[in-house]
């Protein structure tokens, strides 16, 4: 098919799903992400083959991968979707009166009362600037700024990223605790190296969490993992309702501790801190609005 035939005909929405199918290797994971029916997702994949004249992923049982040709694609279409996504800002009118959209991206459960606050000092003063935020696991956080698909990010990120500019904005010192329901609640003491584990999807090596994963490696634990999310809510439910002990953010849970619903396991000191950073994409052409609120989140770090 000529190359301007084949643009006049391409339907972009097919580049975002086999994006979103290229990054979870899954029919089923892609559909709930895109909030579609996995039939939906399967035949949009085959349109876009049909389209293009070329298979762009191969089968290997229950699982798939990208071809030669989808993995060309697949990081084609990061670009394409990233450029895209930027019409928005391109239409905002410069004028003395900020106006525009900031698209957020945050972990879940991001307790600051100096963020709050800057928010509301942001908001009094550039009323206009409209503020969307999504809550994502880190990961997705990570490739959303990569792509260029929106403002900043608040997220765990053990390693520097490419094209990614970083600025540490909380540190969450995690500690062991164990529910309500569990045999050690309520005890100042007790071995630990025995007890089963709820844990974070991204707790192991070389996740987002690893360091702690390491921690129990170097303390000889030897509990089984038997319950994970990638959602703290999730695993905070989980460790209440007894499936194990689990690793969590002191500050996050306090108020469940003074509850009586989580029991503060040793050691005292905690395990490991764990840095949330500010991230954007330095080579994004952003905004006023954005290029604005990121330069103020900046300087409210600088000040703490």
């Amino acid at each position: 098919m000529p190359d301007r035939l084949l643009n006049d005909r391409l339907d972009w929405n097919l580049l975002r799903t086999f994006r979103v199918i290229g990054q979870e290797l899954s029919i089923s994971r892609a559909a709930a992400r895109l909030h579609l029916t996995q039939p939906a997702v399967s035949q949009a994949l085959k349109r876009l083959e049909e389209q293009l004249g070329r298979q762009l992923i191969a089968r290997r049982g229950p699982r798939f991968v990208l071809t030669e040709m989808g993995e060309q694609l697949f990081e084609l279409a990061g670009e394409v979707y990233g450029q895209m996504s930027q019409i928005g800002g391109l239409l905002e009118q410069p004028a003395d009166e900020l106006v525009g959209k900031v698209r957020l991206l945050m972990i879940s459960r991001i307790c600051s009362e100096r963020f709050d606050d800057f928010l509301a000092g942001f908001h009094r003063q550039h009323p206009r600037v409209d503020l969307e935020i999504d809550v994502m696991r880190s990961s997705d956080i990570v490739a959303a700024l990569q792509e260029k698909t929106a403002t900043a990010g608040l997220s765990l990120n053990r390693r520097p990223q490419p094209r990614l500019e970083q600025r540490l904005f909380l540190r969450q010192r995690y500690a062991f605790f164990c529910g309500k329901h569990h045999a050690l609640f309520g005890k100042l003491e007790g071995d630990l190296q025995r007890e089963n584990f709820v844990s974070f999807t991204s707790d192991q090596i070389g996740g987002m969490l690893s360091p702690l994963t390491i921690f129990r490696d170097q303390q000889g634990f030897s509990g089984r993992i038997v319950a994970s999310s990638p959602s703290l809510e999730e695993v905070r439910r989980l460790v209440i309702a007894g499936f194990g002990i689990g690793c969590l953010p002191e500050h996050v849970v306090a108020p469940d501790v003074e509850a009586g619903l989580l029991w503060r396991l040793p050691p005292q000191e905690g395990i490991a801190d764990v840095d949330i950073h500010l991230l954007w994409n330095r080579d994004q052409r952003l905004s006023r609005a954005e290029g604005v609120f990121i330069e103020a989140l900046q300087g409210c770090l600088e000040d703490q």
